[in-house]
């Protein structure tokens, strides 16, 4: 099923636009249903004297709050871009994911220090149908909330929604655990509303630091999925006339709107025209096929010198024996007979344990076992190797 009918037309399709509607409408459904079910829970759970019931009703209220910041978060993405802000607004989704990670670690918190008083002061819920029937329902909502915002996370790649199914699975299974813990104190006599509160709020914090640990990492600048770089890496050297391909850079801005600059590999030979004129190719084909938004930058690479062959081989060889995840790219040789210099750059992952002072030492002792009056001038690149 796909839960994006519930809210936009068959003819509306994966658009920006379309994206905001259904983001707004699933975050006002979120609004009425959470309402609904704290109403429920506060009620039954304060005429029980169920402090983990009333608790989760108030889990709930902040459920309220954090769909009204998706709203607010999928109205703000869909502003177009402006002079403040020339690639859009679409990280708003990452800000709006980030304030319901922080609410979810509140509820945590509050609903921890409820339990710990419910233990100490020894007070015991009393048990009802009607409190069993609110929590059953309360569990069957949320899983429908789960699975919706799972499905739409699916389907438009919005970290809200993903932070939304997140907390909504989270909450299906405190209340399934309140419920539980109702029926043992019914049947056994052992108190644990206190206690299973605590381990509900645990639970909660740790699904809250998941969020928030997911989204602060892509505010940073997370790096692109291995797929992803992969592919891409694929269409530009697909691309009759391309040699080689480097300093690759995958910048996220939100909503799936991805930018990008590659460095890329022709023969020198190539007139700067022609040059171009592959680059604007590659761009136009690449924005097309991924919606990436590319920018190529041309690297002229000699290839009908045998001498300057044969020192690249050499070099490539010497750096690739230091470690084989090291590659070089912009190789160029300055200088004449008696002496000449090796300039390139050596692309290193980013785990390597060899510092970069290391790295180029030991660079320098392989090179200078080819011929002494070779020098070198390198310069050493952190990249993810895919």
């Amino acid at each position: 099923m796909r839960f994006s009918s519930l809210f936009l037309k068959k003819s509306e399709k994966n658009t920006p636009a379309a994206r905001e509607k259904c983001g707004k409408r699933a975050g006002i459904l979120g609004i009425a249903l959470n309402i609904l079910l704290a109403a429920g829970k506060i009620a039954f759970g304060a005429l029980s004297g169920a402090v983990s019931v009333v608790a989760d009703g108030l889990n709930n209220l902040t459920d309220c709050g954090s769909n009204v910041v998706s709203v607010v978060g999928f109205k703000m993405s869909g502003k177009p871009a402006d002079k403040e802000h020339p690639f859009g607004h679409r990280r708003a989704e990452s800000v709006s994911a980030l304030v319901i990670a922080v609410v979810i670690l509140a509820v945590a918190v509050e609903l921890a220090v409820q339990s710990a008083e419910s233990i100490f002061s020894h007070e015991k819920a009393a048990f009802s149908y009607g409190l069993v029937a609110v929590l059953g329902i309360s569990v069957l909502i949320k899983l429908f909330m789960f699975f919706m915002n799972r499905a739409l996370y699916g389907e438009f790649s919005a970290e809200t929604f993903k932070a939304t199914a997140t907390d909504s699975l989270s909450d299906a299974i405190a209340t399934a655990a309140v419920l539980a813990s109702l029926f043992v104190s019914r049947y056994t006599g052992a108190e644990l509303d206190g206690y299973m509160g605590i381990a509900v709020a645990i639970f909660i914090a740790f699904s809250g630091f998941s969020i928030l640990r997911e989204t602060v990492s892509r505010l940073l600048g997370k790096a692109a999925d291995a797929e992803t770089v992969k592919k891409l890496k694929g269409q530009i050297c697909s691309f009759a006339g391309v040699h080689g391909l480097h300093d690759m850079t995958i910048h996220d801005y939100g909503g799936g709107k991805l930018y990008a600059t590659a460095h890329v590999e022709v023969d020198a030979r190539m007139t700067l025209t022609a040059a171009h004129d592959l680059a604007d190719q590659i761009e136009k084909a690449v924005g097309a096929d991924t919606g990436i938004a590319l920018t190529v930058h041309i690297d002229p690479l000699v290839l009908d010198d045998p001498a300057v062959n044969r020192l690249r081989e050499e070099t490539e060889m010497a750096v690739s024996e230091i470690d084989p995840s090291f590659t070089v790219h912009d190789f160029r040789v300055v200088g004449g007979k008696e002496h000449a210099n090796l300039v390139f750059d050596v692309a290193v992952p980013f785990d390597c344990r060899l510092s970069d002072e290391e790295a180029l030492a030991r660079i320098e002792e392989r090179i200078a076992l080819m011929n002494e009056n070779l020098g070198v001038i390198a310069t050493i690149e952190r990249q993810n190797m895919v």
